[in-house]
């Protein structure tokens, strides 16, 4: 697998050329590096990484020449968007989803994050054949591979995260969680930044408003390493950050690497997961904190998972006050509502174990112990 490969390949699928920023294939080039010396790819995740990377560059073909046709629509705004992230596992699907009950509002849509173009028509963005096409594929997931479901569901028409939109560019953690790449994830920590790809996240916004727009609300839980550059493409940016008991935090995060990393390789080490995720969970924690530090403490507003899970519909009257916005009748039944029809374990009950991963609850919060102060986080 090289990259000018893939390239062609997309070219040839798509009949389109530019890809826009150059900046993009510098991941790219390095990522394609990283999985073919380390990851140790199978025959079937090799096959399965290729389609995934082609996927992505035809993409942002599409969406590339979609603005050039139209680009128009890169003048119309991005107002005061909101983006929830958190230490993965920490409830920012939850607080997503309620946020999404919102009719004002505009979440990046899983179906529409993985085919972005041409953007859904007005009022169709349930009801596009695409959307159709996702709901058949999720079906059919949930006889395959229900583990992964109990861990992580996302419907077709459901909010999903940015990383599909910053993925676009190469530099998205996603794929440091899928694969073990530690080439790529020096790359993407400590040797870039993420302006780049902040930027076409921007533009694919722009493309997706032309016929559903609303206040756009997006989550994705590793948005803490990169805040300044998210907030130098939207600087009115509201940010909101969920909390949880670390030990639950590990456990879960690591049984999930533990479900989908077998999809690209078949040779998995636990203590590998173990110590990358309690590396990127420091980074994450360092670098909200230092943002915080330079921004102001309430620069971003916090929820405790515990209370959402005791309160939800609480917290987001705490949110919206907290940002000065009036929670409606409408957009608080609705939120009920979504409570009420998608309790927890909904999928099935995600069974995980710290011990599998040479970790004790005792030893992961005192790991995270000054996390957990400061934030006043409970135990579990």
């Amino acid at each position: 697998m090289n990259t000018a490969d893939l390239i062609e390949k997309a070219r040839k699928a798509t009949g389109l050329s530019d890809l826009g920023d150059p900046k993009a294939l510098e991941g790219l080039e390095i990522l394609v590096k990283a999985s073919s010396k380390k990851a140790r790819l199978s025959p079937a995740g090799s096959m399965r990484w290729g389609e995934t990377l082609t996927g992505i560059l035809v993409n942002r073909l599409r969406i590339v020449d979609y603005l050039k046709k139209k680009p128009e629509l890169l003048q119309r705004p991005v107002e005061k968007p909101m983006f929830v992230f958190g230490l993965p596992r920490t409830g920012t699907t939850l607080t997503i989803n309620l946020l999404s009950a919102d009719p004002m509002r505009r979440c990046l849509l899983r179906w529409e994050a993985l085919s972005p173009v041409p953007p859904a028509k007005k009022g169709e963005l349930s009801t596009d054949l695409r959307c159709g096409a996702q709901r058949q594929m999720l079906n059919a997931m949930l006889q395959i591979a229900p583990q992964i479901a109990a861990a992580h569901f996302e419907e077709a028409d459901s909010p999903t995260e940015c990383q599909y939109a910053m993925q676009l560019s190469f530099c998205a953690e996603m794929f440091d969680s899928i694969l073990n790449i530690p080439g790529y994830r020096a790359w993407l920590f400590h040797q870039t930044g993420y302006r780049h790809a902040f930027d076409f996240h921007k533009q694919l916004l722009q493309l997706l408003q032309e016929h559903n727009g609303g206040r756009w609300t997006l989550k994705n839980p590793w948005h803490p390493l990169f805040l300044d550059d998210l907030t130098a493409v939207y600087p009115d940016a509201q940010l909101v950050m969920t909390h949880r008991d670390p030990a639950e935090v590990v456990g879960s995060a690591c049984s999930l690497l533990r479900h989908v990393r077998p999809l690209y390789s078949d040779r998995m080490d636990v203590g590998e997961i173990r110590q990358t995720l309690l590396e990127t969970f420091d980074l994450m924690i360092e670098r909200q904190n230092a943002y915080r530090a330079r921004h102001g403490q309430d620069s971003i507003h916090d929820i405790q998972y515990e209370e959402q899970l005791r309160d939800p519909v609480g917290t987001m009257r705490k949110l919206y006050s907290r940002f000065g916005e009036p929670l409606t009748a409408q957009a608080e039944a609705r939120m009920t509502r979504l409570v009420a029809e998608n309790p927890q374990n909904k999928h099935g009950k995600h069974v995980y174990s710290l011990e599998d991963f040479g970790l004790t609850a005792e030893g992961v919060r005192r790991h995270f112990s000054d996390y957990c102060e400061r934030f006043g986080i409970p135990a579990a």
